[in-house]
């Protein structure tokens, strides 16, 4: 127990400490942000990154993953803020944690294994391209301050390690580009620009909403979108962290871990959130590995938005927006690009796919919805292409055997019955099925067939070689050994 205690919280605590220190930085204007577009007061999104990050580090299924509030759960709450207010978004909050710590108990975590690698890829690709076009607006009309500001803060930020990695760069660089913007009394944007931070501590409030099903009527919609969006963008996130670490994760612990993160959000006056790959990448790159590092980003923004304000509200921009192009820049697989032409056309067509439309609906669940169904039809069509039937005639002439190999199921079942020549003048044939394996209910139908219209013809098929599995499901619907079947069937 203690061991165990140890390996996950403080087996990496200086690395853990100093990447939750540059997080909770990098968290701060991201809430604010998400706050506005869901349509929020900032310290919402706030509260909500400090109870997701620390909630999720002390149940979630993945050490050192980040959670907090993001753009894809803020978009889906704008239109219930606007229609009944801030209290029913907290109550959807709730209800979104309930649903998802149901999927946990239903392992829906494990669907994940559905997932390829094509998809994983173009989700990916598409959050760095959208985390790297989410900085554009401050590079945007801006003096050349900015400008110059932002490639010291690159070039800080991929030289500094050169000198030493005992303390992350990107904590460099958000130190001394606020150390010069403060000396310089240069006039930029800061993080004081984006809304006021909180000055108290959140307390506990149940959210003041009537508790009956009209209520649950107008929420449930919301809470539905907000689980499924929630779970799909973690797991997705996990799936990555996990490459990156090499480390396994408990996808099934995770959606329970969210579930619960969300709950107390809810009821400390924060909105749902979810991973955050940005972040998460931040805390991986700064040396963040454990608990402790999530933990201790919730702990720390906490404490530096409440107790430290005015100092962070001095935090240039052009800080972050460097941190946030240099995690675009390491999030983007740039060996899928020079994949292209190496990988199989269905493979990079399903990656690229994903990218686009992420990118054209800034919607991660669309995305990665499409994917899946691409890769699921590729799938599905190369099986089908994998069958093959092959026949021989007996040395009488009498007597014709065919050898099905493959896959037969509700794809390749048309093709199955296409392979047999029912007009041919013989005495038998003989169906040998070894190498093949009966999927579905459209497979032993496309097999009644060719019994039939063998029947039909005056020819009685005599099928060997059913596997066990194969046997089982042909035993159970096959229609052509049912007493009573006319040799009309093979019409249907």
């Amino acid at each position: 127990m203690f061991v165990s205690l140890r390996n996950s919280w403080f087996s990496n605590t200086r690395g853990d400490l100093l990447a939750g220190l540059v997080v909770a930085l990098a968290l701060i204007p991201e809430a604010i942000a998400f706050s506005v577009i869901a349509g929020v007061d900032p310290k919402v999104g706030l509260y909500s990154a400090f109870c997701l990050a620390v909630t999720v580090a002390l149940f979630g299924g993945r050490p050192g993953m980040i959670s907090g509030a993001t753009g894809a759960m803020a978009l889906l709450m704008v239109t219930l803020v606007k229609q009944h207010g801030l209290q029913y978004l907290l109550a959807a909050t709730i209800l979104t944690g309930v649903l998802q710590i149901a999927a946990g108990f239903l392992k829906l975590g494990s669907l994940m294994r559905f997932v390829s690698r094509s998809v994983v890829t173009g989700f990916v690709n598409a959050l760095a391209i959208l985390i790297f076009m989410a900085q554009l607006p401050e590079l945007t009309g801006v003096t050349w301050h900015v400008y110059a500001m932002t490639a010291c803060g690159l070039a800080i930020i991929y030289l500094f390690p050169r000198l030493t990695k005992a303390i992350p760069s990107p904590l460099v660089t958000i130190i001394v580009m606020t150390l010069a913007a403060i000396t310089m009394n240069l006039d930029i944007r800061t993080v004081g620009h984006l809304g006021a931070l909180p000055d108290t501590l959140p307390v506990f409030l149940f959210p003041n909403v009537p508790l009956d099903l009209k209520t649950l009527s107008i929420i449930f919609p919301y809470s539905a979108s907000l689980a499924v969006v929630g779970l799909l963008e973690s797991l997705m996130t996990a799936t990555i962290v996990d490459d990156m670490t090499n480390t396994p994760s408990d996808k099934n612990r995770e959606c329970t871990g969210q579930g619960i993160a969300n709950i107390t959000a809810g009821l400390l006056g924060g909105m749902a959130g979810c991973a955050m790959i940005g972040q998460s990448v931040i805390n991986v790159k700064s040396g963040g590995r454990q608990r402790l590092s999530s933990f201790s980003a919730g702990i720390m923004l906490l404490i530096m938005v409440v107790f430290l304000g005015d100092w962070v509200a001095r935090i240039p921009m052009a800080a972050l927006v460097s941190v946030m192009i240099m995690v675009s820049i390491g999030t983007f697989n740039w060996e899928s690009l020079r994949n292209l032409k190496k990988h199989p056309t269905s493979s990079s067509v399903v990656m690229v796919t994903t990218v686009l439309v992420v990118i054209a609906t800034h919607n991660l669940a669309y995305g990665v919805f499409i994917g899946v169904l691409l890769a699921a039809v590729f799938f599905v069509n190369k099986v089908a292409h994998t069958k093959d039937v092959s026949s021989t005639l007996s040395e009488c002439g009498t007597v014709r055997t065919y050898r099905v190999i493959g896959q037969v199921f509700f794809a390749s079942a048309d093709k199955f019955v296409a392979f047999f020549d029912f007009k041919e003048s013989l005495d038998k044939v003989v169906i040998d099925l070894t190498q093949a394996h009966f999927w579905d209910i459209t497979a032993v139908g496309a097999l009644d067939k060719v019994v039939m219209k063998f029947r039909r013809e005056g020819i009685e098929p005599e099928i060997i070689g059913l596997t066990e599995a194969s046997a089982t499901i042909v035993n159970k619907f096959a229609m052509h050994d049912k007493p009573g079947m006319t040799e009309d069937f093979a019409g249907h």
